[in-house]
């Protein structure tokens, strides 16, 4: 996956695939999805997914079940190896998993979805099933299996009766000699537990003796006939037993090529279903799919922000229009729409469903460009504005006339002057190539070259000056407003201070002396060092924080915090695991589950890892290494 991808946070939404799914393989192929530039693919995977979330609004969820550990037995009986009761049983819970399978999709295929036609392909492996669970039941290998292995234990309960009964009359003839008035079992044999004093007394054998050496396990020699007989048949019993499971072994390795045939058709169907499973979480629909250079949204919404709360976005490019510069308030929902028709396309072009209403078409893509995003780095020593300019070079590098290309607040971050001209020469230049494009800008210059370039629309984020707080709602052809005062007025700055900017922006001089600066008092600096930068929504998640992770709603503990992604490391269980913020609730803050000064390397990181920071704390020792896991 590319960063522009990433960006568009195509990822979330893969990792929601993943986790709707059952077996690893399907989740490999999820995780590997990507834009394809073929139509006839584009418009099947669509076709895919509509026909699976055809079936399951129809017929409810299907027995999906994971396979991993019947591939493994597979594996091991072609291989010649003998397969034990559990392992046999876990071929047999396939079988049942396949046969609901083709039931489930029996009874759908009244919905005329192609997709229940795939269970006509589906061995049930009744047979094989039937033989395994009448002859292994509790992971064991019943007397059911065979007469020999029924004879055998039916002549084992009698020579096992006649022992007890002879024991339990050493015990009672005699109990003064024993430490305790039981019959055991030690190596393989029948003994009573002898005192020590009485072991030269007690005619008999010793097998074993206790921890303490106070009581030795001692057979009778009125049972050891008995018991030379009871081992060889249990002796018997085992050669028996074996012989059961090498038969059953060669059955399931006989069935293999049904079995796979299963196998690869359960994963088809554990693809296609956590893509619609996927669709009715988010309440899709299939989208018209095009190759020509036009798309149309109708009430779309970002599928991770809150279908409740998210105001729906309606806009259209064709061949006359292919691009659109979006104005409007900060916090007005600019980024968002860019966000939303980038993801959405691309969710498409990769046989997804899409948040949005019918009526609905997009086109097809050969890349996705994107600079969202401040893209600060202290590391790479980039500001806001030299961040912005990398991915704009590399944007104008890969454009051409078959790409999308999204790019907000272009030319913010220098002189307004020179980002004027930078953001209507990238544009430009843009535009001459033939890409589809939607910008957001502040400029008014930008929205004046609109205005009159050819192919470009302007559109805007509403504001309601009454209430003075935006609406959310894009109008295409009309360019908008900052609103800037309007904000300000509405966060509480001070009215007098409010209308002399009204005065400024207007065009009335700046005064021509300015007063010197006051210097503030010491007790004024003290006070603003108290008033802490307020964080984000990443950065409110602590090390130590109790999280649940939505959807699937685990429980973990944060073990890293969030990088400039927002993406925070979550110990789940044994596990760690990256996971976007949004994704995350806190039930409990580290330090209501913690004391001060809590050293939470105990709990995340390896007993190897803190030897050796202790010994690196100390001295420099060249054996000592501290092993990072790099996140998933």
């Amino acid at each position: 996956m590319n960063p522009y991808e990433r960006a568009l946070e195509f990822d979330t939404i893969l990792a929601m695939l993943c986790e709707a799914a059952y077996c690893e393989r399907a989740r490999e192929r999820l995780r590997s999805l990507a834009p394809t530039p073929s139509e006839a693919r584009s418009r099947h995977a669509m076709a895919e997914t509509t026909a699976a979330r055809k079936v399951l609004d129809a017929c409810g969820s299907p027995p999906l079940t994971p396979m991993e550990e019947a591939e493994r037995v597979l594996a091991l009986a072609l291989s010649g190896g003998m397969l034990s009761g559990p392992e046999l049983e876990s071929v047999a819970r396939f079988t049942a998993a396949c046969e609901r399978m083709r039931r489930y999709l029996s009874s759908a295929e009244g919905t005329g979805a192609d997709i229940a036609l795939v269970g006509r392909g589906i061995d049930g492996l009744s047979d094989l099933r039937g033989e395994i669970e009448n002859c292994i039941r509790g992971g064991e290998v019943d007397s059911s299996a065979s007469n020999v292995l029924r004879d055998l234990r039916r002549r084992m309960d009698s020579v096992k009766a006649q022992i007890q009964t002879r024991l339990s009359a050493s015990l009672a003839h005699r109990p003064h000699m024993f430490s305790d008035s039981v019959v055991v079992m030690r190596s393989g044999r029948y003994a009573l537990p002898v005192k020590r004093m009485y072991r030269n007394d007690f005619q008999g054998v010793v097998v074993d003796i206790s921890s303490s050496g106070g009581t030795v396990f001692m057979e009778p020699a009125s049972v050891r006939k008995l018991s030379d007989e009871w081992a060889e048949l249990h002796m018997e019993e085992e050669n028996e037993i074996r012989r059961v499971l090498y038969a059953l072994s060669g059955l399931v390795a006989d069935s293999a090529p049904s079995i796979r045939r299963n196998m690869e058709a359960m994963e088809s169907l554990d693809f296609a279903f956590a893509k619609a499973q996927l669709s009715r979480q988010m309440n899709a629909i299939a989208p018209e799919i095009t190759a020509k250079r036009s798309l149309r949204l109708v009430n779309a919404r970002h599928p991770l922000l809150n279908p409740t709360s998210c105001v729906p976005l309606s806009l259209e490019l064709d061949g006359n229009a292919r691009g659109i510069v979006i104005t409007g308030p900060n916090t007005g929902g600019k980024t968002v729409a860019l966000k939303t028709l980038g993801l959405l396309a691309l969710m498409a072009q990769c046989g997804l469903h899409v948040s949005a209403g019918e009526g609905t078409r997009l086109c097809l893509f050969d890349v996705y460009l994107c600079d969202v995003g401040d893209g600060q780095s202290i590391a790479e020593n980039l500001s806001t504005f030299s961040s912005h300019m990398t991915r704009v070079k590399d944007i104008l590098e890969k454009s051409g006339p078959e790409s999308l290309v999204l790019l907000d607040e272009l030319g913010s971050g220098t002189d307004p002057a020179e980002g004027m001209g930078l953001a209507v020469a990238v544009l430009e230049e843009l535009r001459l190539r033939g890409s589809m494009l939607v910008a957001t800008t502040h400029y008014p210059e930008v929205k004046a070259y609109c205005e009159s370039a050819e192919g470009l629309l302007n559109a805007r984020m509403c504001f309601d000056e009454e209430t003075l707080a935006p609406t959310y709602q894009l109008e295409v052809g009309q360019a908008g407003k900052s609103c800037a005062l309007a904000i300000a007025r509405r966060i509480g700055l001070p009215e007098p201070l409010l209308e002399r900017a009204q005065r400024y922006s207007a065009g009335e001089a700046l005064p021509a002396n300015w007063p010197a600066p006051v210097p503030k008092p010491h007790t004024q600096r003290i006070q603003a060092a108290k008033e802490p930068v307020r964080p984000t929504r990443a950065q409110s998640f602590a090390l130590g924080d109790c999280v649940m992770i939505y959807p699937a709603r685990e429980i973990g503990i944060v073990c890293q915090t969030a990088d400039d992604r927002g993406m925070l490391m979550v110990q789940i269980q044994k596990n760690k695991r990256s996971v976007n913020h949004k994704r995350l609730k806190r039930i409990a803050p580290a330090e209501e589950m913690y004391p001060e000064d809590y050293d939470f390397s105990v709990v995340f990181d390896s007993v190897q890892n803190r030897k050796a920071r202790h010994v690196l704390s100390k001295r420099h020792d060249p054996n000592a290494v501290i092993e990072l896991e790099q996140k998933k």
